[in-house]
């Protein structure tokens, strides 16, 4: 199986990593957390095992802990080695370096491990925690050997410059900012992060590549499909919005067809193929999960990737 490494010292994964933030959310994804649903996961947990798909995403928040609680239950009943990244939420009350050690503990509980291959910090908000204890206080937790690697999330092209010089005068280098990107989403490559993210060696975890779902082809203008959950307040989801992206599905699928793929697949190898990218795929299920790996292991032509940069251009900004 073909890997990445995070940043430039972290842990070798897959290029496609499991998100699991739908993982006992209710809130919306309107996932209950009844005996069938923790079936369903588990079931899904080790497809994605069998598939070679052993990096997962979560967070503290997810679920309200339930996320990490059933990868914690998961991981204890699999003899395969797992690398597990999930978040830390700054928040008003936070404002210790001892409230990011707290926070570390109690998802190593949730998750039954002594030590995660990435903890990231969920988002940039400041709060009274300045960016320098923060950063110090991941570092402490590196050095104590908890935390593998450092990563950011939502941080732009000079708060990921803060972050990474605030850890390489403690010897530890910044490893992933988690961003949104996605074939509808390529704000990244215009507006700096990207290019800083090269420029430091910073590896990008893309959430959202299918963009909540747009680019599987599943929901279109004429389609009967209708959206559920977060997607109906959501205007992309809208009539006038599918019908916006419908140049862009009609190429996922003619290449689709030549590969034998499906759209969605197209979308996160697309991703993939831009180096130095983790794509973060969510799945509830084992189809999904088997559906998503289809991603891996087949190559685009040089002209398909130019197809759909160039019918994805409006987007980039």
């Amino acid at each position: 199986m073909e890997t990445i490494k995070l940043g430039q010292d972290g842990a070798a994964v897959c290029p496609l990593c499991i998100g699991t933030w739908a993982w006992g959310d209710k809130l919306f994804w309107n996932y209950g957390s009844d005996e069938e649903d923790a079936k369903q996961l588990q079931v899904a947990f080790q497809a994605a095992l069998d598939a070679g798909t052993t990096f997962f995403d979560t967070a503290e928040v997810y679920g309200f802990g339930l996320s990490e609680k059933y990868l914690g239950q998961f991981i204890q009943q699999s003899d395969r080695p797992i690398q597990i990244a999930t978040k830390f939420g700054p928040a008003p009350w936070r404002f210790t370096a001892q409230s990011v050690s707290d926070a570390l503990t109690e998802s190593l509980k949730r998750l039954d491990l002594e030590r995660v291959s990435l903890y990231q910090v969920h988002w940039p908000f400041s709060f009274f925690m300045s960016q320098e204890t923060l950063m110090n206080a991941l570092a402490d937790e590196v050095q104590r050997g908890r935390i593998e690697a450092v990563g950011v999330s939502n941080y732009s092209a000079e708060q990921m410059q803060q972050a990474y010089k605030i850890l390489a005068a403690r010897g530890v280098k910044l490893a992933s900012n988690q961003v949104r990107y996605s074939l509808l989403t390529r704000q990244i490559e215009t507006n700096g992060i990207l290019d800083t993210a090269r420029q430091l060696g910073v590896t990008i975890l893309a959430y959202s590549p299918l963009a909540q779902g747009l680019l599987t082809g599943k929901y279109t203008a004429s389609s009967a499909e209708k959206p559920t959950g977060a997607r109906r307040i959501d205007p992309r989801f809208s009539k006038e919005g599918l019908q916006k992206i419908e140049p862009v599905i009609s190429i996922l699928k003619k290449i689709g067809d030549r590969h034998g793929r499906t759209p969605a697949q197209v979308a996160l190898n697309w991703l993939i193929a831009q180096g130095n990218l983790v794509a973060i795929a969510g799945a509830k299920n084992a189809n999904q999960v088997q559906q998503n790996a289809g991603a891996l292991g087949w190559q685009m032509t040089d002209e398909e990737i130019t197809q759909l940069e160039q019918v994805t251009r409006p987007w980039l900004y």
